[in-house]
C-alpha cells in the first residue's frame, strides 16, 4: 500500500467484513492493503475520496491502525462500531454518537497523561448527527466508556461505575482514537450501534451474547449509511 492510496478522510471499523460492507457504499471501492486484522480500501462518494480501514478489537491493536493512518496523512477519522447499552433507554439496533469517552482502555495511559481528555471533534460529530437526521434516524448523543476487556475479570467490568455517572454505552476503541487524533492535530468522531443492553441483560459473562440478530444487522447497515455520508461531506477544517 502506498501513501498516495490513502485519503485524508478515513472511516475506521473493527471488523474487516464491516470494512468491506462500508466500501461497497463507495464508488470504485478497492482494496489497497491487507495484513492481519487490518484491511484497507479506498473509494469515493460524491467525488470525495474516503479510505476505509479495519482495526480489530481493543485499543492497543487499534492504535497501530490509527497511528499508521496518521503517519500516512489521514487528518479526519470516523469510527463506526458496536456497543453495549448502559441505560434502559437504549435498545438493540439504536444508534449512539459519542460526545466524550471514558479512558478505561488500558492503552492511552502509556501515550498521554491520564488527565488528558478523550473528546471528539465537534464539527465531525455534527456531521454524523446531521447525516442521521437527514435519514430520519434517531441518534442518541452521550458519554461512552472505552473498556479494555470484553469479558469481565475477578474485579468486575471497568464500565461498572459509569452508568451512575452518566455513561450511556460501552465499547473498546473510541477513547484511543479520540486521544491519538487530538494529540496529533487530527479530528475524530464516533457512531455506534447497540448490540446488547448490559443494564437489562442478566448475564455479566456475556455467554448468551449474540450480535448477529436481524435487529442489530439493520442498525449496523443504517449506521454505515450515516457514517459514509458523513465521511463524504468532510472538508479541510481545523480541529474543534
Amino acid at each position: 500500500m502506498a501513501v498516495r492510496d490513502l485519503s485524508p478522510v478515513a472511516l475506521v471499523v473493527g471488523d474487516p467484513k464491516r470494512a468491506i460492507d462500508a466500501a461497497e457504499r463507495l464508488e470504485g471501492g478497492r482494496e489497497i492493503g491487507s495484513n492481519r486484522e487490518y484491511l484497507t480500501l479506498t473509494g469515493t462518494i460524491d467525488g470525495q475520496r474516503v479510505t476505509v480501514c479495519s482495526h480489530g478489537v481493543g485499543a492497543a491493536g487499534a492504535n497501530v491502525c490509527f497511528t499508521e493512518l496518521l503517519q500516512g496523512g489521514v487528518t479526519a477519522f470516523i469510527r463506526a462500531g458496536s456497543c453495549g447499552a448502559l441505560t434502559r433507554e437504549l435498545s438493540d439496533g439504536d444508534l449512539v454518537v459519542a460526545d466524550a469517552a471514558v479512558r478505561e482502555d488500558a492503552a492511552t495511559e502509556h501515550l498521554v497523561p491520564l488527565a488528558y481528555p478523550a473528546t471528539p471533534d465537534r464539527g465531525l460529530t455534527g456531521r454524523l448527527t446531521d447525516a442521521a437526521a437527514r435519514r430520519g434516524v434517531p441518534a442518541r448523543e452521550g458519554l461512552i466508556v472505552t473498556d479494555a476487556n470484553f469479558y469481565p475479570g475477578l474485579n468486575g467490568p471497568r464500565w461498572a461505575p459509569y452508568p451512575e455517572l452518566g455513561a450511556i454505552a460501552v465499547e473498546m476503541e473510541l477513547a484511543a482514537l479520540f486521544v491519538l487524533a487530538r494529540s496529533r492535530g487530527a479530528r475524530a468522531a464516533g457512531i455506534l450501534t447497540v448490540d446488547g443492553n448490559l443494564v437489562t441483560d442478566r448475564d455479566p459473562a456475556h455467554s448468551d451474547y449474540d450480535p448477529h440478530r436481524e435487529v442489530v444487522a439493520r442498525g449496523i447497515s443504517t449506521m454505515l449509511d450515516v457514517a459514509v455520508e458523513a465521511a463524504g461531506s468532510i472538508t479541510a477544517e481545523p480541529p474543534t
